[in-house]
Formats: C-alpha cells, sequence, structure tokens
C-alpha cells in the first residue's frame, strides 16, 4: 500500500515495555534498537504527541537538528526518510510504527491516512498479544523480542530488597554492565534463582552461584 523499503512495529515506555514486536527487515530492526537505546527519535515523539511523525529528509539538516543523536547515527545508511505512527487504544498509548526509505520520501496527506489506519489496527492486535502473553506458561511460545523475562526478573528484585519497580530495573542493568553481560541473561538468572540480591548493612549485595561472579557489591 506504501511504496517504503522496511517497516518496524514496537512497544515503548512502562506499560509494556520497550521491544521490537516485529521487523521487515534487519534496518528496521536496528532502527528501533537504536531509538531504545538513544530515547530518542521519531517512534518515541510519535508517541508523546499522540500523532505521525513524517521525516522525508532525514539525510539532511533537519535530522540532526530534531533528533541529535539519532539524526547523526543515520546519517551514513541508507535510510533517506521515515515515519512513526503511535499504537494507541483509545487514550492508551503504548508504542509506534516506525516506516523507512531508502530513497527520500514524502507522504501524501492519503498515504498518511492509509498509514495511520493501518497503525490503529495493528495497535489492537499488539495490545491483545501482549495481554495473551501474560498466560503464556510455554517461554518457547513467545515472540523471538519479548522481554517478559525481565518484566519477571524486576517483580523479584522488587520483592527481595523492597524498592520500588524503578530501582529494581535500575539494578539489573548495573548488574548486566558490570558483568558484561545482557540484561536478558541477568533476568534468566534471577528468576531461576541462580541469581539473589539481598541487603547487608544497607548496601546491595549480589549472591551468585556462577563461578565467574562469587559476589559483587553496587
Amino acid at each position: 500500500m506504501l511504496p517504503v523499503t522496511g517497516a518496524s512495529v514496537s512497544t515503548l515506555g512502562s506499560f509494556l515495555g520497550s521491544q521490537t514486536v516485529s521487523a521487515t527487515d534487519t534496518a528496521s530492526a536496528w532502527l528501533d534498537e537504536l531509538q531504545f537505546d538513544l530515547g530518542e527519535g521519531p517512534c518515541w515523539d510519535a508517541l508523546r504527541l499522540a500523532r505521525p511523525v513524517l521525516e522525508p529528509n532525514l539525510r539532511g539538516r533537519r535530522g540532526p537538528e530534531r533528533w541529535p543523536a539519532f539524526g547523526r547515527a543515520v546519517q551514513e545508511r541508507e535510510i533517506a526518510s521515515i515515519f512513526a505512527f503511535p499504537l494507541a487504544v483509545g487514550s492508551l498509548r503504548f508504542g509506534a510504527v516506525d516506516l523507512y526509505s531508502r530513497s527520500p520520501l514524502r507522504f501524501d496527506e492519503k498515504q498518511t491516512q492509509q498509514a495511520s489506519a493501518l497503525a490503529s489496527a495493528v495497535a489492537r492486535r499488539v495490545l491483545r498479544q501482549s495481554l495473551a502473553e501474560l498466560d503464556v506458561s510455554d517461554e518457547s511460545a513467545l515472540s523471538p523480542f519479548s522481554r517478559r523475562r525481565v518484566h519477571q526478573a524486576t517483580g523479584v528484585v522488587l520483592a527481595q530488597l523492597d524498592v520500588a519497580a524503578e530501582d529494581a530495573r535500575m539494578l539489573l542493568q548495573s548488574h548486566a554492565f558490570a558483568t558484561d553481560r545482557s540484561v536478558m541473561a541477568v533476568a534468566d538468572d534471577v528468576v531461576e534463582g541462580r541469581l539473589t540480591f539481598t541487603k547487608d548493612a544497607g548496601a546491595i549485595e549480589v549472591d551468585s552461584w556462577r563461578p565467574s561472579i562469587a559476589r559483587s557489591i553496587f
């Protein structure tokens, strides 16, 4: 329907977490991950503003001016135009659809309406799928992009230390950075009981049976 090169669907923010739900190619997936890491870009603006964000000339000055880090990062890529449409059901906003083109492209009013309608249909499907995954007992049935284990581990750390959910997530991220591992790998250890966070004399300690991590203190 639309003359674009690729597309991706992602959830954003605290409600469903930030992750790629689906991507048509590696460039689309890379654009999502870049925006997650930098915390800026068209998908974040579409979510915040609750309206389409259209950038037909990402290679020009406007790209870096609009999104300094994101705009610079894509300058050497074959990405000329990018468009983001919010995922929303009623007043609930939880993600975005990103579309990109290798050659300069400008959406007219009809194309913008078509993309908005597609995003609206996708939003309902993503919300239903995400809620259904809460009841899935077989982890192998989940999307390969699912970060369910991270959410589960956050709840475990929250209960272990009696801290806020945001603090629990920060502890997971800090431990992953300190041990040069992914947050997903650390989350697996927490959920499986191989990694435990405890308080000792006001300090937070991490106990692990892993031979490479005897004990570390944040």
